[in-house]
C-alpha cells in the first residue's frame, strides 16, 4: 500500500490526536512555541474535511501518568518538573526548568505530559490495532532528555511512546526525526540501544541549536550505527533536502526492517521559519511525509506514528504542513494547488491580521538527484550526505559508495 499524491488508496484507519486542551502547553506571550499553531492546524484540517473521514478518528489525550513518564525519564525530573509547575517563582535551571528556551509556568507539568499521552495514545491505538496511522502534531518534543528540559521540551513524547511500543513486545522501531533542529534527546535517551534506530536530517549543529548531531555520533557501544545524523549545511533547499534523505533513509530501512515508525516533523525547516536557517517549501514537507508513509508501507505493514515538533511561521506554515501531513497519514493526500479554504483565511484575518497563503503548497517545481546519479565532493550536502554513509551504512552492511 502506497500513499502517492493524486491518487486514490485503500484508506487506512487513522487517529489524529486533538483536543484544546493541548493548548495549554503555552511559555506565554511572545514565545516561539506558540499554542495557536495547534490550534490553527486543527482548524485548518477540519476545513479541509480531513477530521470527518469515516476512517479517521479524533481522540483527546489524557495526562501521562509518572510511572509512564519515568519509563525514560528520571523520577527526579519528573518531580522536579512537578515543583516549578506548582511554584514557577522557584525555577530549576540545572534541569532546565525555568530558563528563557523553557520558562516556567503555573500547570506546566500537565500541559507536558498531556502532550506525551497523546503520543502514547497513538502508540497504544497502534499496538491494539485499531489504528494504522497515527498523528499527534502537538507532540515532537524531541530536545527532552531523560534528566533535562531543553529547547522548548519538557517531555519526550515520542521517546515515551517508543518505550511504550518497546515493552509490549516490538522488536525494531525507527524514529525518523525531520525537524531543522536535531533530535538530541530522543537519541541520547536510546543512544545505547539497538532496538531503535534514530535518524535525524537537520540543520548542522555548527550554525543551530542544539550544536550536536555530526555524522560520527553513531551510537553506544552496545548500539554502534543506531544512531543517524545528517547534518545539513544551512541554506539547503528542496533539492539537497530530498537528495539527502532519500540516499540515507530508505537503504537503512531495507537494513533495519523496523516494525514500526515514529516520526517528528518539525516544520522549521521551511525558508520562512524565524528560527532556523534551511530553504525548504511546503511542498518538500509533504513529500518528507510521503516518503515517511511510504517506508512505513513497505516496511512496517503501514504501522506509522507521526508527531509534530518545531514550527514558528504560525499562520503561513505550520497549520499547512501538518494538514498535509494528517492528510497523508489518512491515505487521501491534499493537492499542492488546492485552495486554502476562504473560511479558514478568514479566520486568520480576524485572529492575526494576516492574509494567508492562499494555496496549500508553495508553487515550487520539486527536483532532486538521486544518489546513483554519483557523489560531487565539491558539493557540501554530498559531502555531509558521504559522511552519513560512511559513519554507519558499514555497522549495517550498507557499502557507503553503492547502496
Amino acid at each position: 500500500m502506497t500513499y502517492l499524491p493524486g491518487l486514490s488508496q485503500p484508506a487506512p484507519p487513522t487517529m489524529v490526536v486533538w483536543s484544546s486542551a493541548m493548548t495549554a502547553y503555552d511559555f506565554g506571550p511572545g514565545h516561539p512555541m506558540a499554542p495557536e499553531r495547534m490550534d490553527l492546524t486543527a482548524r485548518l484540517a477540519g476545513s479541509l474535511g480531513l477530521l470527518d473521514l469515516a476512517h479517521v478518528s479524533v481522540a483527546a489525550p489524557d495526562v501521562a501518568t509518572d510511572a509512564e513518564l519515568e519509563t525514560v525519564h528520571s523520577p527526579e525530573f519528573v518531580a522536579a518538573v512537578r515543583r516549578v509547575s506548582q511554584d514557577p517563582a522557584q525555577p530549576d535551571e540545572a534541569r532546565g526548568l525555568g530558563t528563557e528556551d523553557d520558562p516556567a509556568f503555573a500547570g506546566m507539568h500537565e500541559a507536558a505530559a498531556r502532550l506525551a499521552g497523546g503520543t502514547l495514545l497513538a502508540a497504544n491505538a497502534i499496538l491494539d490495532g485499531s489504528a494504522l496511522h497515527a498523528v499527534n502534531f502537538g507532540g515532537g518534543m524531541h530536545h527532552a532528555a531523560r534528566e533535562r528540559a531543553s529547547g522548548f521540551c519538557i517531555y519526550n513524547d515520542a521517546a515515551v511512546a517508543i518505550q511504550r511500543l518497546l515493552d509490549a513486545g516490538i522488536g525494531r522501531v525507527a524514529y525518523i526525526d525531520v525537524d531543522a533542529h536535531h533530535g538530541d534527546g530522543t537519541e541520547s535517551i536510546f543512544w545505547d540501544d539497538p532496538r531503535v534506530l534514530t535518524i535525524s536530517l537537520h540543520e548542522s549543529g555548527l550554525t543551530l541549536f542544539p550544536g550536536t548531531g555530526f555524522a560520527n555520533e553513531t551510537g553506544g557501544p552496545h548500539a554502534e550505527g543506531s544512531a543517524v545524523n545528517v547534518a545539513l549545511p544551512s541554506g539547503t533547499g528542496d533539492a539537497g533536502w530530498l537528495r539527502a534523505f532519500y540516499a540515507v533513509v530508505p537503504q537503512l530501512m531495507g537494513a533495519f526492517q523496523p516494525e514500526v515508525i515514529v516520526s517528528q516533523h518539525g516544520c522549521d525547516s521551511h525558508r520562512h521559519d524565524p528560527l532556523a536557517h534551511l530553504n525548504i517549501s511546503v511542498d518538500g514537507q509533504r513529500e518528507a511525509a510521503t516518503a515517511v508513509g511510504n517506508l512505513a508501507a513497505r516496511y512496517c505493514g503501514g504501522r506509522w506514528i507521526a508527531t509534530g515538533g518545531g514550527g514558528y511561521s504560525v499562520t503561513d506554515v505550520v497549520p499547512r504542513s501538518w494538514s498535509h501531513l494528517i492528510a497523508i497519514a489518512a491515505g487521501r493526500p491534499v493537492p499542492l494547488r488546492t485552495e486554502v479554504p476562504n473560511d479558514w483565511r478568514a479566520y486568520v484575518l480576524a485572529k492575526f491580521g494576516r492574509n494567508a497563503p492562499e494555496f496549500m503548497g508553495d508553487d515550487v517545481e520539486l527536483w532532486w538527484r538521486s544518489w546513483e546519479v554519483g557523489f560531487d565532493p565539491n558539493d557540501a550536502v554530498d559531502r555531509t550526505v558521504m559522511a552519513t554513509r560512511k559513519a554507519v551504512f558499514p555497522f549495517h552492511g550498507l557499502d557507503p559508495w553503492f547502496d
